[in-house]
């Protein structure tokens, strides 16, 4: 049995594991995943018992009860990056015995959801509209840096978007990987269905253009909204959903994303004022993940 070493799997003097400072026993088996650590206490709100409260930098993790079911709340911040540190510790917390720093004999299966906030490329997607990433396409190159990326990403899709869109080759390839379809079938009634693309930033990575002009072309956006793989098209941006339905692959975990359109890119309009929108979300996808 390999054991781990202390510079890789860093605990802090409570025990608790590195970033996230929760300890096992503390997170439950169903888990949200919000961006803004202001999001974890809209959805807390809701629970009907609460077991834990931790706050370290942008990651906040409550852990409780929702209708009898123990469920756990954690912001991620932005970006894949941060996926990258969330999902390898809460990982360890179930799989590895922190004590004798060693994968587990038998390995628990968490069932994550992230709620976020996107913005579609979809003429006929609506602000508001809730998105089902069941396919994420990953610029961020996240991926690529873990064994096994090939073997769990469909392979067959990105060359053909690769050559679909003439990728620059100076970008880090782009993988596809699907989410878990136990778990997208519990929203397929409340979502719009689609592939998402999860980038390394907000603005160029986005096609956004403020006084730095994006490499890509022009029309790049449109050449995006036009491929379809599966029945299905590039319905948003965002950018972590890539990065969960890897890594919770890749370690054998159910997962998958759920958004808020808060700006629609064909139309060049958005919605800043989407509170409303994300209350909603909370209330319909927290109704159905106890039953995951």
């Amino acid at each position: 049995m390999r054991e781990i070493k202390k510079s890789e799997l860093m605990l802090n003097p409570d025990g608790s594991i590195f970033h996230l400072h929760l300890r096992p026993g503390q997170l439950a088996d169903r888990v949200i995943l919000v961006g803004d650590p202001a999001r974890v206490d809209r959805v807390a709100e809701r629970f009907t018992k609460r077991y834990c409260s931790i706050q370290n930098r942008e990651f906040r993790i409550v852990s409780g009860e929702y209708g009898h079911v123990p469920i756990s709340v954690v912001s991620t911040g932005i970006g894949t990056d941060n996926i990258d540190i969330v999902m390898s510790e809460l990982d360890a917390l179930v799989n590895v015995d922190l004590n004798r720093r060693c994968e587990k004999e038998h390995l628990t299966k968490l069932k994550i959801l992230r709620l976020g906030t996107s913005g579609t490329l979809q003429s006929d997607i609506a602000l508001g509209d809730m998105i089902l990433s069941k396919i994420s396409i990953g610029f961020d190159g996240l991926l690529n840096f873990y064994k096994g990326r090939n073997q769990i990403c469909r392979v067959d899709l990105e060359r053909r978007f690769c050559d679909f869109v003439e990728w620059n080759p100076q970008m880090a390839r782009p993988y596809f990987i699907e989410s878990s379809e136990k778990l997208n079938q519990l929203y397929s009634d409340i979502t719009i269905p689609g592939m998402t693309i999860s980038a390394p930033g907000f603005y160029a990575p986005q096609g956004r253009w403020l006084r730095l002009q994006p490499s890509t072309p022009p029309d790049f956006n449109n050449r995006l909204a036009l491929f379809r793989a599966d029945g299905l098209r590039i319905t948003n941006y965002e950018m972590e959903s890539s990065a969960l339905a890897g890594l919770a692959k890749l370690m054998g975990h159910d997962a998958t994303t759920v958004c808020v359109a808060i700006a629609q890119r064909a139309s060049g309009d958005s919605r800043t004022n989407y509170q409303d929108a994300v209350e909603n979300m909370i209330d319909k996808c927290l109704e159905k993940i106890i039953s995951a």
